[in-house]
């Protein structure tokens, strides 16, 4: 008595290969070419803007644009220095103070807190929504809360706590999941041999998170750079003509300078905000490698 068997099945090969002759099936090709074909759109684009921002700014590609400071009067003599400084201030001091805040509440929310009591579950929720709120908010509330309810003004420690506020959850996101990301047998190897729960974590856990976060933590000082709406609500200045030299002092930002130049309406200062266009995407490429860097050299395979 014999059993049929398929000829398909036999071979092992899915129902939609056996009907294609073992070939791919028209679907999955034509899927993999909608694919390519949003990545070519995608970068085309990416690459037009790119060679256009750079066609405009090379006449401007020069030491000026960070020797030099703001010129309305005279905009072939101008240049950004101020703004360059500006924009290390405030990032500088905006790691300084939401990293450390989102890598503890990580910790907190990962190691140490309880998914059943209900305060914990409204901070992950709020955390989770505030990742999803529009950055002109934050400016909003930086000026309301901080600006004139904390009387900090119009000041590099006032953008630095509102940029503080607008990354937060995404360091914490970020730290979170590269936290999640080290195995468990870990931490329990650790607690075996004796260790606390924090020397755990200072020893194991934390070390073998670094490359996840540090990418997200980079990746999201990367994103507070390139804003310009919180700090326009704030008073940033547009013009401004010495750098600064403490948390009190007045401020502006490459975002900021690059809005009040394309503002302009002579050819000169299209040709000025394009040339800190790429000194801003040059600030941003660095800032990048770096997180690539530090993912490379931390990284471990379990």
């Amino acid at each position: 008595m014999g059993f049929g068997v398929d000829e398909g099945t036999a071979t092992g090969l899915p129902p939609a290969r056996r009907l294609n002759g073992g070939g791919t099936p028209w679907r999955e090709r034509l899927f993999q070419l909608a694919l390519w074909a949003s990545l070519a759109v995608g970068v085309v684009f990416l690459a037009s803007l790119l060679l256009y921002v750079v066609v405009k700014a090379w006449s401007r590609l020069d030491p000026r644009i960070w020797t030099n400071f703001p010129d309305i009067i005279d905009p072939s003599n101008a240049g950004a220095q101020s703004a360059i400084m500006g924009t290390i201030w405030v990032i500088g001091f905006t790691a300084l103070y939401c990293l450390p805040t989102g890598i503890f509440t990580a910790i907190y929310l990962e190691e140490y807190a309880d998914p059943k009591r209900w305060w914990n579950r409204v901070i992950e929720i709020n955390i989770q929504n505030l990742a999803a709120v529009p950055s002109i908010v934050y400016g909003i509330l930086g000026l309301g809360i901080i600006a004139r309810g904390l009387g900090f003004g119009q000041t590099v420690l006032t953008a630095s706590l509102t940029l503080s506020l607008l990354v937060l959850p995404t360091v914490i996101i970020a730290a979170r999941e590269a936290i999640r990301a080290v195995p468990q047998s870990i931490r329990e190897a650790s607690l075996a041999l004796g260790a606390t729960r924090w020397q755990t974590v200072w020893h194991q856990i934390l070390p073998a998170a670094v490359p996840g976060i540090a990418t997200g933590s980079i990746l999201a000082l990367s994103r507070a750079i390139g804003e310009a709406a919180p700090l326009l609500l704030l008073g940033g200045l547009a013009f401004i003509t010495f750098n600064p030299s403490s948390l009190n002092s007045p401020y502006t930002t490459l975002p900021i300078q690059i809005f009040n130049w394309i503002s302009q309406s002579r050819a000169e200062f299209t040709a000025l905000a394009s040339a800190a266009i790429v000194v801003l995407l040059v600030i941003l490429l660095a800032m990048n490698s770096l997180a690539i860097w530090l993912r490379n050299h931390y990284s471990r395979r379990w």
